[in-house]
């Protein structure tokens, strides 16, 4: 038998520098030995509970230490995480728990605003999940709900060393529920090989940039951990790495600034709109970006199409070099990357990552000419098994034995992916396909716009029209007339916006990726 368990990525570190800084929260510091010691307290309190090796654990929990000690407890103990987005309400909970057959839930205790105990409290009463282990800001404090365990009173009995479950490549270690624009949320099963290789691939494509020999790089978490890109590309590559780790609970640009001066970041991932708002910050707010760049050695973008304009703003501000990715919870996610030993091609995601194959197909499933648009498909040690309890999506997604990514995309001559849109973002206006993104990018470029989303909006003679979302430059009165006349001379007739509604934000989720879906339904007169 073959074992691996993602949680090696963790103990290997603790290993070769146990007195290493692994996590930095606030005044809140964890070495590597001391992280690894949490992780296995929580896995024998999860034995002691009657969890066994294959069994699901959900983990609802920010972006502090907690979340890496439960995370890897869950997988020493043989078990599966499905990570859960902490603004889900009681009946989302219920439904993710329900649906993955989870026996455990580990919650944070929240806050008046975010009742998080409360609301898995409620959530586990309906589907009547055996276990809830709440986290608690102080360790000695009891559960604001019951009944509940507190993560406290699971570890405390426990010896700091646990004999990690062995687990094979192919068996699942997360479960990460995708979005679901298109529908309830599906479970990417992702294995144990699909998450190590990844993390792995990700180190060593950042490494070149990272500092030199014994000296530690630090990296900034301002992602959500429950999300693929925070966990893998950040939280497991650091850890592979024996990077440290800053965490920061939520994005706030001015607070990133701080923390990439104080803790002398080296690496960041953000998505578009985080970068858009650091910008912002220094631009409108007068921040000084010297302090930053100085110790700032690489940026990554991905979750969302990075404007040309504002990935310029970027690298000019600070003096780095930022680098857009793509991939997708089925992918682990990382599926393709512009890498640091070749030039970037603004506008692309890059060459496929090590072991990975990408290919555009039409509507048979038939590859593309070079150039030409058709659906991403991948396959890989990256791509999951399939959606949990789910055979018939399963099989759809797997036509031919690519998956199916639902994006649509081109590949030039040497490779380099392009996306265009979302198939289920693109506008079909008229019988043409006209694809957001490249309206958006335009719209970036206007002096009087520092903000633009496209959605297609329904239309009685069209089926579909163009719709643009506009957050107007600070001081700049740009109107919907001067900016649909402005479109329509860079524009083909069939795609510019016949319409523009001007907002103070956008909405954006927990990953600051933008809401479409929000911006297609009209607000209420």
């Amino acid at each position: 038998m073959t074992t691996l368990n993602l949680a090696s990525i963790l103990e290997h570190s603790a290993m070769l520098t146990p007195n290493a800084v692994a996590i930095t929260s606030g005044p809140v510091h964890r070495t590597y030995a001391q992280l690894d010691a949490e992780a296995s307290k929580v896995a024998a309190g999860l034995v002691s509970l009657g969890i066994q090796p294959g069994d699901h654990v959900a983990l609802s929990c920010p972006n502090i230490p907690a979340f890496p000690a439960a995370y890897f407890g869950i997988l020493k103990a043989g078990a599966v995480v499905v990570p859960l987005n902490i603004l889900l309400k009681p009946r989302e909970v219920g439904y993710h728990l329900r649906d993955s057959d989870t026996r455990a839930l580990i919650a944070f205790e929240g806050t008046p605003e975010l009742p998080m105990a409360r609301i898995a409290r409620t959530a586990c009463d309906e589907v009547s999940c055996p276990h809830l282990i709440v986290i608690t800001a102080d360790p000695e404090a009891p559960a604001s709900v019951s009944p509940a365990l507190t993560f406290g009173q699971i570890m405390h009995p426990h010896p700091a060393r646990f004999h990690t479950q062995p687990r094979e490549p192919a068996d699942t270690a997360v479960i990460l529920y995708t979005s679901g624009t298109t529908g309830q949320s599906k479970g990417a099963e992702l294995t144990h090989g699909n998450m190590v290789s990844n993390a792995v691939a990700s180190h060593d494509m950042f490494r070149p940039a990272m500092r030199g020999g014994l000296e530690q790089e630090v990296a900034l978490i301002t992602l959500p951990l429950f999300h693929s890109t925070a966990q893998t590309c950040l939280m497991n590559m650091g850890f592979y790495g024996g990077l440290r780790l800053v965490l920061s609970a939520r994005f706030d640009p001015r607070t990133c600034l701080e923390l990439m001066e104080r803790e002398h970041v080296g690496f960041w991932i953000g998505v578009p709109t985080m970068y858009w708002a650091l910008l912002q910050c220094v631009t409108g707010a007068g921040a000084d970006p010297a302090p930053v760049a100085r110790n700032l050695r690489l940026c990554v973008s991905g979750g969302a199409p990075m404007p040309h304009e504002v990935m310029r703003r970027f690298e000019e501000t600070f003096g780095v070099r930022v680098l857009e990715g793509y991939g997708l919870s089925e992918t682990s996610p990382v599926a393709a990357f512009n890498q640091l030993q070749r030039a970037s091609k603004p506008g692309t995601v890059g060459l496929p990552v090590f072991g990975v194959d990408i290919r555009c197909v039409d509507e048979r499933d038939v590859p593309v000419a070079t150039g030409e648009r058709g659906e991403v498909v991948i396959r890989g040690p990256n791509v999951m098994t399939g959606y949990y309890n789910r055979p018939v999506e399963t099989a759809e997604a797997f036509r031919g034995g690519w998956f199916h990514t639902g994006d649509i995309g081109t590949l030039d001559d040497e490779g380099y992916l392009t996306i265009h849109d979302r198939r289920d973002d693109m506008i079909l206006r008229g019988g043409f396909n006209v694809y957001p993104r490249e309206i958006e990018e335009l719209l970036m470029t206007h002096p009087g716009v520092a903000l633009a989303a496209v959605v297609g909006i329904p239309d009685e003679r069209l089926g579909q029209e163009v719709k643009a979302l506009v957050v107007r430059r600070p001081g700049l009165d740009v109107t919907e007339t001067a900016l649909i006349e402005w479109c329509r001379h860079q524009l083909a007739a069939y795609r510019y916006p016949r319409s523009v509604e001007f907002r103070d934000a956008l909405p954006v989720g927990a990953t600051g990726k933008i809401l479409k879906r929000e911006l297609r339904t009209p607000r209420p007169s």
